[in-house]
């Protein structure tokens, strides 16, 4: 009799013991959490942690879930303006998850603001934002939970593909319709058919080669360099590095910077005049030293605008191999 006491009042030690250890530091059980969280992703699907939040759902353990977790800083007086289009993009993610049929509760979107948490900031030792850290279910975040935004940069699809390669939850992104182009579009349309109608009575600068030749010229500048993506995305003029120094050029094919735009455009730029003057050597009659001259500087133009261009290319190309002059 006293044996089976014995064996049963062990079994209640060990039962309480073992719930208390199931339980976080807040008094919740995995299960708890994970139904809290289901709740409020019903809600929002970024879900927005302070530091208690983040060590009650991201660092309390055993967890059966992983959390992909943004940390930014998005009041105005931090003046990051990669942080907000980070956030979009972050936001399309998570509702293109919410809502696919591969949803489930193993998985979960939340971001952490510097002026709401800046005590996780200083437990993960971040210095900078925007950063994607991928927190999973069993250990520590490694090195490849952090995302590499300067390689890949924080497009939607990038963010899908890194979550991806991390968890294997393949998520299919889906944007919301945009129809600021078409407006945009409509109302190009309509002014230009206003301006034909005003000067119906005198209409000759349409015939005149040099201003369709430079309006052409011109227009491959701007969508070559990039300044359609600017006008959709929005990006920043430039941005600041880890280590405290200014980017001018993205490190990824998947971004790019408006400074950035500018600098390919004058290097395209440089390359045209060189090829004009190659070619006005050839064709222009006259002083043979001239032309000479011409075609010299038409050539180096050419070459050294060229070799700017394709190290541009080579940084933000990982693994290009070729180079002229510059790499």
């Amino acid at each position: 009799m006293k044996f089976t006491l014995g064996v049963l009042l062990l079994f209640a030690v060990s039962l309480y013991v073992t719930n208390g250890q199931s339980r976080s530091k807040n008094g919740l059980t995995m299960a708890e959490r994970v139904q809290q969280l289901t709740d409020m992703t019903a809600k929002k699907s970024v879900l927005r942690f302070n530091g208690n939040k983040f060590r009650d759902f991201v660092k309390t353990t055993p967890r059966n879930y992983s959390v992909v977790v943004m940390f930014t800083a998005m009041a105005p007086s931090r003046q990051c303006m990669i942080c907000r289009h980070a956030h979009d993009e972050f936001t399309i993610v998570a509702n293109s998850f919410r809502y696919s049929q591969v949803y489930s509760n193993k998985l979960f979107f939340a971001m952490v603001d510097f002026d709401e948490g800046s005590d996780v900031f200083q437990m993960l030792r971040l210095n900078t934002a925007p950063v994607f850290i991928h927190f999973p279910s069993k250990g520590k975040p490694k090195n490849m939970d952090t995302m590499d935004m300067q390689r890949v940069g924080f497009s939607a699809e990038a963010i899908a593909k890194w979550i991806a390669e991390r968890t294997d939850v393949q998520i299919r992104v889906f944007r919301p319709p945009n129809y600021s182009g078409t407006v945009a579009l409509v109302v190009l349309f309509a002014l230009v058919a206003g301006f034909l109608y005003l000067r119906r009575n005198n209409l000759d600068f349409l015939y005149n080669k040099n201003a369709w030749a430079i309006g052409a010229v011109f227009f491959c500048f701007t969508m070559v360099s990039g300044q359609m993506w600017n006008h959709i995305r929005g990006p920043p003029f430039v941005h600041k590095t880890q280590s405290g120094g200014v980017a001018y050029i993205h490190g990824s094919s998947q971004g790019q910077f408006v400074l950035e735009t500018y600098i390919v455009m004058v290097l395209n730029a440089a390359v045209v005049l060189g090829m004009i003057l190659m070619t006005e050597a050839v064709q222009r009659k006259g002083d043979a030293r001239k032309r000479t001259i011409l075609s010299i500087v038409g050539l180096l133009l050419v070459t050294v605008f060229f070799s700017l261009l394709l190290s541009v290319f080579r940084t933000k190309t990982q693994g290009y191999p070729y180079s002229l002059f510059f790499k």
